[in-house]
């Protein structure tokens, strides 16, 4: 990975030679990507690539080492000091590799110097210091470097000044340069503004012994270099440079010193204003050294005091322009000095303004009101006395018609309304102006787009927003403005300012009143007031204006308003007389028409309008004037509906009838029909007439049942009523039902019908009362909601909506009930009507559309209908119910969904809580799962969803403490502890709340645990995983505290663990649940064992994991163990099978347990936590699994396995060959050196099974033991002995590998305990000749076996141990020389070569047998098999002795050497002269041509080529003239072979 990243960042560097802006710019920001993930590695990459590039163009090294910055920058907290070290070296040489200023290169570097020196200050700055060597003139970056890092770190920085500036001073005088001297000047001002800084944090800083005084000497030596010399420049820029410096330097100059040069320095500086433009630098200059001044009590300042004032001010009159910056901060510089001054000379100062108010100068007066602003400000102790001075100086100012001028006014009154001016004598002064600002007119034409002059209109609205300012923020203003603001009202000329001041009115009104008592009464005469002469206005648009922010303000204060026409109603029955109330009505209704366009007033009046029908008496003018109300009113305005509603509304309580008579006259009349045709709805109607005039009817509804006399309305609502709306509300159209669309004409249906519900709830009847259509409007309503888009919410729909069937479900309210289905789907649909909605934004408010309050009230309604829809059933039962529709949202991943949904929680479940009433003790059945659904939540990692969680635990609890007898007022000390951890879940413990939810759980009932457990499980899948790991915490101490008694429940558990750990893949999760394995394994685990085995083949990743928690605790690991040893024991390991075709052979088939055992072994095997419990049971384990192995060979897996898994059915058809072999020969080596301790437990063991009646088994045990016998180590732990009488008892084993291997065994004690085969001779050798008599044997395995075992147990063995066997040896292996098996050749012959060692004492006997065997050996060396061919050599070399010819033993030894090749005739021809020299045995030469003559027809050619040649070698016998020879012998080759032709008779 790193090495990648390193090519990918050199690639990246490698690029930035491309010319492109843009290219660059991108390579830039992936070198600080690549630093964000590899900081170190890429801050090395950048090093290596810059020093092996040197060549690289600086423009292109810039690129990198801004990079560099950036990615310091960034984690300067993990930079390692190596790596720092590495970067400073570099941009070091990067800085000052050129002696010439680059500035973009150099600068580059020095930045990467000062991100550095952020942490390591100390190595920077060693290695800048080596470049900054007294008396050399620095680089000027060197300099530069300096100041910046005087800057970024000014406590690591400061304590280097002192040696610094003793270095530097001699300098200054060197520098000859005007840039080295800037950057002289640049240092200088940095470091003072360091030491400043540094002092001014003394409690922060390093060394707490710094002072100012420290350095005095050094800047005052720089202050003269500076002052004297470099100041009188005629270079600009530096004399900015300078004056920069020395206002730093100022504040560090001794004080007799700087009081000293202010004579000289203050007029100096002046002077500068003249001779630059760009005076910003002076003027913060003068700044510092005036507060400089002042610090030390200067009396210099006196004297200069005009000249200071006299320059400055023209500086203020000079407008800034926002375009340039540098006059906008020049003029803070300059209101800055004038504070310093007039904190100073406050009288001097004022003096000195005050008569430039007067100025003939509009530039002159808006500069003044500018320093005036800021004086007053800032200097309020200063200015406190002069208060009524400066009052009076603003009366000219206040009647100037300037704009500009008034604008700097309006200012100035705000900052003296801050201050308390305004509440001083000719304060009101000030408050009519600038409510004569607010009612400034609109200029008639626009100014011109490069004019600075403000208009009215910018003057109106600074005034507006003073003066809004003032009223709401400003507290000490309010006894000013209320109620002097009052009196602008009824003035004509204040027209303009009535909505300010109407609004600051209704802001002060609602503070009088939240102060109570009288503030809020006004101290006029009221006659007075109202009574205004020639003031009549104030009925007509004036007082509408004014009075509608009050009757706003006076809405909003109550949630329920007060009837505001009782007050009608009290006068029309006092005057009770139905001539003047019908004549009243009638001038009434005249009057509406004048109420157009404000909505308010005419609602008010439509209101009055019912309030006097419902007092008249005839019948007849309350239908004209209804009839004449719904021709006449204005549909297309919707306010007006509320209106006309109201009206009919309040006219039903006394004429009822009669109101819902003229509705329905009026659908039928000619006047609504010519809107509403019967085909309208195929036409355009652009304008909704008909959808606004179905609105205000359907709203009219509404309000008429909610004022209808109760015991008159049940008669109607069904028949007249709900009728009717609901034909307004859809339309037939050739028999097809077709809803609108009108957005308005739902909200009046839905609130109609709310008022409707709400008015029949409230009647005594209404218990008997059947509402039929009850199900019909909750399905309109679960309509309705469902249409709203999720995405938002832009209506009241819902909250209105949800209301609505609020109602209608209340529960003593409107049979029939509502059924399941129905009940269901208004939950749900009203659930993901609200809580699906996206989180709510705080900008989305910006614009006044009141979503938050809309969310809000429509998440009431919802609380609202759950509480209702739960009252109707208040049992466990119903709770259960209500939270199977809230889980899924309480589970939700999206957090404002479990935000929600907790909260409706929290809510219903206090409601139940405090509705409950326990008659008798009775079971709260689901409080486990109820438990299990909340307290995990308790760790959310959303606050708010914490805390409402605990509120929903609490609440449970308590219910069950109800329930469970206990009187309400109970309180119980753990429940009552959850309301203290509720103030922490800000920044919560997890610790503590993971405890608290497993305390929380231990609360559940015995009865409820299973169910407990389940839901908690569910709980695994949580997207949360705060609570995820919650619920794993309560699972797992749950089961440690109460597992005990779920032993028939553990199967289910281990289920549906199994089936978690397959649904959630978390390593928490996966953790967990193998604590859960293991906590119940210790409490069960006899059927956590049988659970576990009983899971499919193969084991899947998942069971694996539940196998390996078993390894965690020795002891239970230990046990485990045993009992899968136990089962692998017991059962059979396979099943005989036959084939179902006759004569099919037999097939063996694994059984499953023994499988599943193995492999769950394998499992807690591989983890590391089991090896002291494998240790433990080393001895039982091994054996059995060894044996285990070697029931796998030639076995099929079932065939329900076969499919599942080929690669292991193929593995398994592989072990034939490998494990009696190859298996047993592994384990020997490491066996002996690692686990020799434990090797007699594991013999003990393994010997009994050499009895067993598994063939495989025995040839198991037999192996292991054989290839034992092999190590020192069986006859160091006294094994010996015991090892190889089994072995010798294995000879009759019916099995022939069990034979072989046992004699194999008999032959490793050569190896393995050498010593010990004398003592044990006869017995091997007795084993070894019955193994070469084995009858048995048809492929002479068990001989060929005996032999190699005899070869290599000669070796041990003395000649008295052999001899009475060697000639039976001999003669009975000499068969075998000519076997046709390459094996049974080489043995038998090296046998016959090491039992010659032993012939001494049967020389002539044991010499017949060498003769016999001669011709084989010699034969035999033209043998095709290279290791039959080094066995005759060595059988040949060991005769050659017993020959009795020295010759011949000579060249046995010579030339067959293992490592030399061999000429075979010449070395036959030498072995044939050597023979016929041989005059002792005249016989042997005839019996070795006899021999020789049954080679004639040997299987293999070139002994057949070699025996003929053999006889021609020989000569023909001196004896013997005639060989009489019937074999079918070639004996044209044979001839030719000879020297001469024998004598022979061929018959």
């Amino acid at each position: 990975m790193t090495a990648a990243l390193m090519r990918l960042a050199t690639t990246l560097m490698d690029a930035t030679t491309d010319k492109e802006p843009l290219v660059q710019e991108q390579i830039y920001n992936a070198l600080c990507y690549l630093g964000e993930a590899e900081p170190e590695e890429i801050l090395h990459c950048c090093d290596e690539y810059l020093r092996q590039h040197d060549k690289l163009a600086y423009p292109h090294r810039v690129i990198i080492l801004k990079a560099m910055e950036t990615v310091v920058k960034n984690n300067i907290s993990s930079l390692d000091k190596s790596t720092a070290k590495v970067v400073i070296l570099l941009a070091s040489s990067e800085m000052t590799k050129s002696k010439e200023v680059v500035w973009e290169w150099q600068q580059a570097a020095s930045n990467v110097l000062v991100a550095v020196g952020q942490r390591f200050i100390n190595k920077v700055m060693e290695e800048v210091l080596t470049k900054f060597q007294p008396g050399i003139l620095p680089h000027y970056f060197v300099m530069q470097t300096f100041a910046n890092l005087a800057v970024s770190n000014v406590f690591g920085m400061v304590p280097f000044l002192n040696s610094i500036l003793g270095t530097m001073l001699p300098m200054l005088g060197m520098a000859k340069q005007d840039h080295m001297k800037s950057v002289f000047c640049y240092a200088l001002q940095h470091f003072s503004e360091s030491i400043q800084e540094y002092v001014a944090n003394l409690d922060q800083a390093p060394d707490p012994t710094v002072r100012k005084d420290t350095f005095c000497n050094e800047i005052f030596s720089a202050y003269e270099v500076l002052f004297n010399s470099w100041l009188q420049h005629r270079e600009p820029k530096l004399r900015l440079a300078v004056v920069e410096a020395l206002g730093a330097m100022s504040y560090l100059m001794p004080g007799e010193k700087l009081e000293e040069q202010l004579p000289k320095l203050i007029p100096a500086v002046l002077s500068l204003y003249k001779k630059h433009t760009e005076t910003f630098y002076i003027s913060k200059s003068l700044c510092q050294i005036l507060e400089a001044s002042v610090d030390i009590g200067s009396r210099s300042l006196d004297v200069q005091l005009d000249a200071l004032l006299g320059t400055l001010h023209p500086q203020i009159c000079t407008p800034a322009d926002p375009a340039v910056p540098l006059t906008v901060k020049n003029h803070t510089e300059v209101l800055r000095c004038f504070t310093v001054l007039a904190c100073s000379f406050p009288d001097r100062v004022l003096t000195f303004l005050l008569p430039k108010l007067e100025s003939s100068s509009e530039k002159t007066r808006v500069g003044t009101l500018l320093i005036m602003r800021q004086i007053i400000n800032s200097a309020p102790s200063q200015m406190e006395i002069k208060k009524p001075s400066i009052l009076s100086s603003m009366k000219l100012p206040l009647q100037d018609s300037n704009n500009k001028v008034r604008r700097a006014v309006v200012q100035v009154i705000s900052a003296m309304a801050h201050h308390g001016y305004l509440e001083q004598p000719g304060g009101e002064a000030m408050l009519e102006f600038l409510v004569r600002q607010c009612a400034l007119p609109s200029d008639p034409q626009k100014p011109l787009p490069d004019g600075d002059d403000p208009t009215s209109d910018s003057v109106r609205s600074i005034s507006v927003n003073t003066l809004l300012l003032l009223s709401t923020t400003v507290d000490r203003m309010n006894n000013v403005l209320w109620p002097y603001l009052l009196e602008f009202i009824t003035p004509v000329q204040f027209t303009n300012a009535l909505t300010p001041i109407c609004k600051s009115l209704m802001h002060l009104s609602v503070k009088k009143r939240e102060e109570g008592g009288n503030a809020s009464l006004i101290p006029y005469d009221l006659n007075g007031w109202y009574g205004c002469e020639g003031k009549v206005d104030l009925l007509g648009v004036r007082g509408r204006c004014c009075l509608t922010p009050f009757s706003i303000c006076c809405r909003k204060s109550s949630f329920t308003p007060r009837p505001n026409n009782a007050l009608l109603q009290e006068t029309l029955a006092a005057v009770s007389d139905n001539a003047w109330i019908c004549h009243f009505v009638t001038e009434m209704c005249r009057q509406l028409n004048g109420y157009n366009g404000f909505p308010t007033e005419k609602n008010f009046l439509y209101k009055c309008i019912g309030t006097t029908l419902g007092a008249c008496v005839s019948k007849e003018l309350v239908q004209k004037q209804l009839q004449e109300l719904l021709e006449t009113a204005r549909y297309n305005e919707e306010a007006e509906w509320e209106g006309l509603a109201s009206c009919f509304g309040i006219c039903a309580i006394n004429h009822l009838e009669e109101t819902l008579a003229k509705l329905e006259d009026f659908v039928r009349s000619d006047v609504f029909k010519k809107s509403v045709g019967l085909f309208s709805i195929f036409k355009d109607r652009s304008d909704h007439e008909v959808e606004k005039i179905k609105s205000a009817l359907i709203l009219c509804y509404g309000f008429v049942a909610s004022h209808a006399p109760r015991e008159l309305l049940l008669s109607r609502v069904e028949a007249d009523i709900l009728r009717n709306i609901s034909q307004y509300f859809s339309t037939k159209v050739l028999g097809i039902k077709v809803e609108t669309k009108d957005l308005t004409l739902k909200l009046c249906l839905i609130r109609s019908i709310a008022m409707i519900s709400r008015a029949v709830r409230g009647s005594t009847k209404c218990t008997d009362f059947i509402l039929g259509r009850k199900a019909e409007l909750v399905a309109q309503m679960v309509e309705f909601i469902k249409a709203e888009p999720l995405d938002s919410m832009r209506t009241p729909v819902r909250q209105w909506a949800m209301v609505t069937c609020t109602h209608l479900v209340y529960p003593s309210l409107l049979e029939p009930q509502l059924n399941d289905p129905d009940r269901t789907e208004l939950m749900d649909a009203c659930l993901a009507g609200v809580l699906a909605l996206p989180p709510l934004d705080p900008q989305w408010d910006h614009d006044g559309d009141g979503s938050d309050e809309l969310f809000a009230d429509t998440f009431g309604a919802l609380q609202e209908l759950l509480k209702t829809l739960l009252q109707r059933s208040l049992t466990p039962h119903g709770l259960q119910d209500m939270f199977a529709h809230l889980g899924p949202w309480i589970k939700s991943s999206r957090q404002q969904e479990r935000q929600r949904a907790v909260e409706l929680s929290a809510t219903l479940l206090h409601f139940y809580l405090g509705r409950l009433n326990v008659s008798t003790v009775v079971p709260f059945y689901n409080l486990g799962v109820l438990i299990a659904l909340f307290s995990p939540r308790c760790s959310d990692s959303v606050g708010s969803v914490r805390q409402r969680a605990v509120d929903c635990v609490y609440s449970l609890l308590y219910i069950q403490l109800c329930y469970e007898g206990f009187a309400r007022d109970h309180r119980d000390e753990m429940v009552e502890g959850l309301k203290a951890l509720k103030k922490g879940l800000e920044e919560p413990d997890f610790t503590v709340l993971f405890r608290t939810c497993t305390n929380i759980a231990m609360r559940v009932p015995p009865d409820q645990l299973m169910s407990l457990l389940l839901a908690m499980f569910e709980g695994l899948a949580d997207p949360d995983k705060n609570c995820s790991r919650a619920a794993t915490v309560m699972i797992n101490a749950l089961l440690k505290e109460r597992g005990a008694v779920l032993q028939d429940k553990v199967p289910d558990i281990m289920s549906i663990i199994h089936s978690k750990l397959q649904e959630v893949d978390e390593e928490h999760v996966r953790k967990a649940a193998q604590q859960t394995v293991y906590i119940l394994a210790a409490q069960h685990s006899g059927v956590v064992v049988s659970s576990l085995l009983g899971s499919a083949l193969p084991f899947d990743s998942h069971t694996c994991a539940m196998w390996s928690a078993l390894a965690a605790e020795p002891n239970l690991t230990a046990q485990i163990l045993e009992q899968l040893l136990e089962k692998l024991t017991r059962d059979v390991p396979y099943k005989e099978s036959r084939a179902f075709l006759l004569g099919g052979s037999s097939e063996r088939v694994a059984t499953p347990l023994p499988m599943a055992a193995t492999c769950a072994l394998h499992e807690i095997m591989s983890a590391p936590e089991s090896g002291p419990a494998v240790l433990g049971l080393y001895a039982p384990l091994f054996v059995t699994l060894l044996l285990r192995v070697s029931c796998t060979v030639g076995v099929q897996l079932p065939k329900s396995l076969q499919g599942r898994d080929r690669r292991s059915s193929s593995h398994a058809a592989t072990w034939p060959c490998v494990v009696h072999w190859a298996l047993p020969f592994s384990p020997r080596s490491s066996m002996a050196r690692h686990a020799g301790p434990r090797l007699p437990l594991i013999v003990k063991s393994l010997v009994p099974t050499l009895s067993s009646a598994l063939e495989s088994q025995r040839v198991t045990a037999t192996a292991f033991l054989a290839e034992l016998l092999s190590s020192n180590v069986v006859n160091d732990l006294i094994l010996l002995e015991s090892v190889m009488d089994s072995m010798t008892g294995r000879q009759k084993d019916p099995c022939l590998l069990v034979r072989v291997l046992a004699l194999r065994g008999l032959g490793n004690i050569a190896v393995g305990a050498p010593e010990k085969v004398h003592k044990h001779g006869a017995t091997l050798l007795a084993s070894m000749v019955n193994g070469l008599d084995d009858r048995d044997d048809p492929n002479n395995l068990v001989a060929l076996e005996a032999m190699t075992s005899l070869s290599k147990l000669l070796e041990h063995l003395e000649e008295r141990d052999v001899q009475a066997m060697l000639l039976h040896i001999a003669i009975r292996i000499r068969p075998f020389f000519d076997s046709e098996q390459p094996d049974l050749r080489r043995s038998s012959i090296v046998l016959f070569g090491n039992l010659t060692k032993f012939s001494e004492g049967e020389c002539e006997a044991f010499f017949e047998q060498i003769l016999n065997g001669l011709v084989t050996l010699l034969l035999h060396l033209q043998d095709p098999k290279p290791e039959v061919v080094r066995a005759c050599k060595f059988a040949l070399r060991m005769c050659g002795p017993n020959m009795g010819c020295e010759g011949l033993c000579d060249m046995f030894l010579n030339h067959l050497r293992d490592d030399r090749s061999l000429h075979y005739g010449e070395f036959m021809n030498n072995v044939c002269k050597h023979l016929v020299s041989m005059q002792s045995y005249p016989e042997m030469l005839n019996r070795l041509v006899l021999t020789n003559l049954f080679y004639f027809k040997s299987t293999w050619v070139d002994i057949r080529a070699a025996a003929p040649m053999f006889i021609g070698k020989a000569g023909p016998a001196p004896c013997c003239s005639f060989h009489v020879v019937s074999m079918g012998v070639d004996w044209g080759w044979v001839g030719r072979s000879w020297r001469s032709p024998p004598n022979v008779l061929i018959l």
